[in-house]
C-alpha cells in the first residue's frame, strides 16, 4: 500500500514522502495513529493544504520531546526478575516490562517509543533507547537483578556472580586439599603416627 507521510516516520521517510508500506502496517498503525494517509490525489491535496499547520504541530512537538529528553537523560529503572546461576532469565524483559518499570518510578513512556532489538534475557545493566519524536531520543538503562540489593551492586559496578563464583572456587578448594591430604604419603604418615602414639599412650594406662 502506498501512503503519504504526515510526520517523519522512522526507517522509513520524511514528512510528505510517499512510501510503499505493507497493508497490515499502515492499517494498524500509521493509519490510526495519524502518522500518514493513503496515497491518493485527494488526500495530497489535503496534505498540502495543510502542510503549514503539520509542520508547525511537529515542531511543538519536538520542542517537548527535547525537554523531556533532558529529565529522562540517562536515568537508571530496575526490573526484578528470577534467573539461574549464571544469569540467564526465567523468562524476559519485554518493552511493555521497561515502559511499567518507568511509569511505577513516575516516569510516564509508551511501549512503543522504547526501541528494543530483542528482549533482555540476562541480568545486568543494559541501555535502551526511548524515541520521544522522530527527531528526538533519550537514553536510559536498564537494570535488570533479582533483586532491589543486587541492583544496588550492580549499579556500583560489582560482579553479581563473583561472590558466588570465588565461592564456588572455595568450597571446590577446601575438597580438593581434604583429598590431597588423603593421597599426600606424608599426611597419611602424620595420621598413622598420631594413632600410634595414641595407641601407646593407652597401653601405658
Amino acid at each position: 500500500m502506498d501512503v503519504l507521510l504526515l510526520e517523519r516516520v522512522e526507517n522509513l521517510g520524511q514528512m510528505g514522502d510517499v512510501v510503499k508500506v505493507k497493508s497490515g502496517y499502515a492499517r494498524n498503525y500509521l493509519l490510526p495513529q495519524k502518522k500518514a494517509l493513503r496515497a491518493n490525489d485527494a488526500n495530497k491535496q489535503v496534505f498540502e493544504n495543510q502542510r503549514a499547520d503539520l509542520e508547525t504541530r511537529n515542531l511543538e512537538r519536538k520542542k517537548d520531546a527535547e525537554a523531556a529528553s533532558e529529565k529522562l537523560n540517562g536515568r537508571s529503572f530496575v526490573v526484578i526478575r528470577q534467573s539461574s546461576e549464571t544469569g540467564a532469565l526465567y523468562g524476559s524483559v519485554t518493552a511493555r516490562d521497561i515502559a511499567d518499570a518507568a511509569s511505577e518510578d513516575g516516569v510516564k513512556i509508551e511501549r512503543s517509543q522504547v526501541r528494543l532489538d530483542k528482549p533482555l534475557k540476562t541480568i545486568g545493566i543494559v541501555p535502551v533507547r526511548i524515541s520521544l519524536h522522530p527527531d528526538v531520543n533519550a537514553n536510559i538503562e536498564i537494570n535488570v537483578a533479582r533483586s532491589e540489593d543486587e541492583a544496588e551492586r550492580q549499579a556500583r559496578g560489582e560482579n553479581v556472580f563473583a561472590r558466588e563464583e570465588d565461592q564456588a572456587s572455595s568450597d571446590d578448594g577446601d575438597d580438593e586439599e581434604k583429598a590431597a591430604e588423603f593421597f599426600d604419603p606424608e599426611a597419611q604418615d602424620a595420621v598413622a603416627s598420631d594413632d600410634g602414639d595414641e595407641e601407646s599412650n593407652e597401653d601405658k594406662d
